[in-house]
């Protein structure tokens, strides 16, 4: 099986910045992209920022120019850095990544979500 494990969320104001880590284990043999979604109360989840193997990105309108989607092949990890954070970017944040196993079967796997939330 693979695991995603999360940290790095919890409590700031509005304007400051937090770095968000995500961690692949697991009978791995690749991983096609990785990818943060939130989910806000009362609203449906959202994809952030994705990344590619190669390292092509893309974002999410609402946070172009302020997160930064990174990964470490060989530590299979993805990280959101997220600057200039807005009381709009509270949300639970989940790691998302298209995982190709040791017995060559395609996985998509989800974390279990770190909270962060943005006080004004």
């Amino acid at each position: 099986q693979v695991q995603l494990v999360e940290s790095g969320g919890g409590l700031v104001q509005a304007g400051e910045s937090l770095r968000l880590s995500c961690s692949a284990s697991g009978r791995i043999g690749s991983i096609n992209y990785m990818a943060w979604y939130r989910q806000a109360a009362g609203k449906e989840r959202e994809l952030v920022a994705v990344i590619t193997y190669g390292g092509v990105t893309n974002y999410a309108d609402s946070v172009k120019g302020r997160f930064i989607i990174s990964r470490d092949n060989a530590e299979n990890t993805v990280y959101l850095q997220m600057n200039s954070l807005k009381p709009e970017d509270t949300a639970v944040y989940y790691c998302n990544a298209r995982i190709l196993t040791e017995v060559r079967e395609f996985l998509t796997s989800w974390g279990q979500g770190t909270q962060v939330t943005v006080s004004s």
